[in-house]
């Protein structure tokens, strides 16, 4: 084969090269117009209808079918050799290639192509029109500089410029497009598919460059129009519309042929880590970059063709139809193989996109699992940040600062979406701002967001909207989020919706998936959040009215330290609580018992709650939270019963055997009721609490009992007797679990008959 002394020692005249390197000359050579007569015209016709009607395998890939090239004697003729078989063809092409340079970086080539296809005549320019001068920046010089000195440049040049006229030859003589473009190949047989595509394509823009210099130059440089007269290149000014579709057709058809080349070399540039060459996946995708190749040459050939016609022709340069025509059938062909070759590509990256993910996240796995000295790899991995990057951002100061600052800290990982509960936000913030071991660790929030979706004006502001609403660290944007780590959280961490607080201790080891609920019952006492923390402060508590709600109001710290008698009530039926309220105001003042009572409401506080509020403020008939912030606090009375009811669980306990989980059951059921209800608490110890019929019951008997309360002290006391003395013939009790509580056990039995409670999933829709 010829191909391997495409780059010789000593240059030799190309035109002399071995014979037998060239492909095998066609039978029949066209001559000028004239020498052909239209029986001879006919008989050298192929239609490219018949070639893609023969050759299915191909025919999807490449669109409309060519007609034959006429006109004058420079064009080629029609596909006379070409096999009917597709097998036969696909055959032909491969049997062309015996690549020792498969790994050649053709893009410097490719880029001067560029180049000179941008810097020849535009269409709107042709003919003589004005042009004005390209004045080049210093990064453009240097850019071309780069490229031109490029050794794959040097390398190439003796090719490229042996193709050249090898294409000015075969194209002059007339010879078969097909034959030309196979001898071709036969010629580029040590080349890659790329290498092949790139090096004819710089061949033909020699010409093309070429024939625009002296185009463009002829009328200001004596020697360009001393050469476009030996030439005989027409005087393009008088076919002005002509020459500009003439020349349309060809731009359209290079710029197809850029394309498929373009394709072709990213198929080259993917990463082999993920996907190799032999892989049954871009085996598959890249079965038709031979044929596209085949093809880009015969797009190069018929191009050269009209360059050549206009050689020698002067005024007598007639276009056409069938030379136009099959200058947009080959632009049409490549456009259709373009489309499949990117559609191929696209898979490709699709495919190599999940196994890089796949890595990724094994790599992220592996990590949290690994012991380090420090939790900077782990956050790292967590946040893509530069190396003189800021990704995080200060809530206090209002300035970014790098992840060193968390260096050796607790983390503890605020992940949510950017719908994060106004009502968790401020009773996490009010919880942040009172906690006494600030310098123990450091809140981060991890904002979650598709990275498939790109966010909008809306959500950027909801976005920073949160970000500033927050005294703690936040990632300076959601687009610093590891994708992979977001998966990780979903798959790992089992995020979905709900907020969850994951706690780093300083090596980067996750000691807490969701603390949250540690946060909520315990505050900044719970730290450092891990679950043997939590269950010795289980064993260190007991049910009172400061593990109930001493952090909800700080006025409840205030009630106990002033040896107050406590009410916390509920409920949603407002006549109700004018009664309860008012009867036991009475009682209170008849035993001169100092009594304060605040309204909680129901959990999921509605319309009904919040009338119940204002009326409950304007007629005086307790105390309430603070109105601004009303339902905030109403949440997390409500939050942290549930919270308590989750934790317990979790460590095993049961309603039967914990004293603990046997009042919290007992509240989330009198939350699930219709009725209100109260808990009444006197210093740490004395609790009472019952449901709304039963209360009403003991307090209207009031007078029964009354004698018994002979000093305010036994006022709670003997209301928890005379209320446990008061037994129902027919009881109703439900507990209702939030669906973000977390795991929900297969049985509980009932406080108050100690039965099997049936279990029934309710979906529930509340608008009042």
């Amino acid at each position: 084969m010829a191909s391997r002394d495409l780059v010789p020692t000593t240059r030799t005249n190309p035109l002399l090269s071995d014979k037998s390197k060239n492909p095998k000359p066609p039978t029949t050579t066209l001559g000028t117009q004239s020498h052909l007569n239209d029986h001879e015209s006919e008989k050298q016709k192929m239609s490219h209808d018949e070639l893609d009607h023969h050759n299915p395998a191909v025919r999807p890939l490449m669109g409309a079918a060519l007609p034959l090239s006429a006109g004058r004697g420079h064009l080629m003729k029609g596909d006379r050799h070409i096999s009917t078989d597709d097998i036969g063809l696909n055959r032909q092409i491969l049997g062309t290639h015996a690549p020792d340079h498969e790994d050649l970086d053709v893009k410097p080539i490719l880029s001067i192509i560029e180049d000179i296809l941008l810097r020849g005549k535009s269409l709107e320019t042709v003919h003589g029109d004005q042009v004005p001068a390209h004045s080049e920046s210093y990064e453009e010089k240097s850019f071309q500089n780069a490229y031109h000195d490029s050794e794959m440049v040097k390398m190439l040049a003796y090719p490229i410029n042996k193709i050249t006229n090898e294409i000015i030859c075969k194209c002059g003589a007339g010879g078969e497009a097909h034959s030309v473009a196979i001898g071709l190949l036969e010629t580029l047989s040590n080349y890659g598919w790329d290498a092949k595509a790139v090096i004819t394509f710089a061949a033909f823009s020699v010409s093309y460059g070429e024939f625009w210099l002296v185009e463009n130059l002829r009328v200001m440089n004596p020697l360009a129009r001393d050469i476009a007269a030996l030439k005989d290149i027409p005087e393009t000014m008088e076919q002005k519309e002509e020459m500009k579709k003439k020349f349309q057709a060809i731009v359209n058809l290079l710029r197809a042929v850029l394309n498929v080349t373009h394709i072709i070399i990213k198929f080259k540039e993917l990463p082999t880590q993920y996907v190799n060459r032999d892989s049954p996946e871009m085996k598959t995708a890249t079965v038709h970059i031979p044929t596209a190749v085949y093809w880009i040459i015969r797009g190069i050939l018929a191009c050269a063709s009209v360059l050549l016609n206009l050689i020698g022709s002067g005024h007598e340069f007639i276009t056409s139809t069938a030379e136009s025509w099959e200058l947009l059938s080959l632009a049409s062909k490549l456009s259709h193989m373009s489309e499949h070759l990117q559609d191929q590509l696209n898979k490709l990256n699709d495919f190599i996109d999940r196994q890089y993910q796949k890595r990724e996240f094994d790599d992220m796995v592996n990590a949290f699992k690994a012991s380090h000295i420090d939790n900077m790899k782990i956050l790292k991995m967590i946040i893509r940040a530069g190396e003189n990057q800021m990704p995080i951002f200060d809530g206090t100061r209002r300035i970014n600062e790098r992840l060193e600052v968390l260096r050796m800290k607790y983390v503890l990982l605020l992940v949510s979406d950017l719908d994060l509960p106004h009502e968790e936000l401020n009773i996490l913030h009010m919880i942040y701002n009172q906690q006494s071991m600030r310098h123990e660790y450091e809140v981060l929030w991890l904002p979650i967001v598709d990275h498939a979706m790109s966010m909008g004006p809306t959500q950027e502001r909801q976005f920073l909207d949160l970000r500033s609403s927050m005294p703690w660290y936040s990632v300076d944007h959601p687009s610093l989020v590891n994708p992979v780590a977001i998966r990780y959280a979903r798959e790992i961490w089992n995020f979905s919706h709900m907020p969850m607080l994951v706690v780093l201790d300083p090596q980067g080891r996750v000691a807490n998936v969701n603390a949250l609920p540690m946060m909520w019952i315990w505050g900044s006492v719970a730290f450092p959040f891990t679950k043997e923390r939590e269950l010795g402060l289980w064993r260190e508590s007991t049910w009172d009215i400061e593990l109930l709600a001493d952090s909800i109001d700080p006025r409840i710290q205030e009630w106990i330290k002033g040896d107050k008698t406590i009410c916390l009530y509920g409920g949603e039926d407002i006549d109700w609580i004018r009664r309860f309220t008012t009867t036991v105001r009475n009682i209170a003042n008849t035993l001169q018992v100092p009594l304060e009572m605040i309204y909680v409401g129901k959990s999921n506080p509605k319309d009904k709650v919040r009338r119940c509020h204002e009326i409950i403020d304007r007629e005086k008939l307790s105390h309430i939270f603070p109105l601004k912030d009303f339902y905030d606090y109403v949440w997390y009375f409500w939050v942290r019963l549930a919270s308590m009811w989750n934790s317990k669980i979790q460590h095993g306990m049961t309603v039967e055997t914990d004293k603990i989980m046997q009042e919290i059951f007992a509240m989330l059921t009198y939350d699930g009721s219709e009725q209100g209800w109260a808990v009444f608490s006197r210093g740490i110890y004395d609790m009472t609490k019952g449901k709304g019929d039963i209360l009403l019951t003991v307090l209207d008997n009031f007078r029964q009992w009354q004698e018994k309360v002979d000093h305010p002290d036994k006022f709670v006391p003997i209301l928890d007797a005379e209320i446990s003395g008061v037994h129902l013939e027919h009881h109703c009790n439900r507990l209702i679990l939030p669906g973000q509580t977390g795991y929900i056990p297969e049985r509980v039995v009932c406080s108050e008959c100690g039965r099997t409670m049936d279990k029934y999933v309710m979906y529930r829709c509340c608008t009042d």
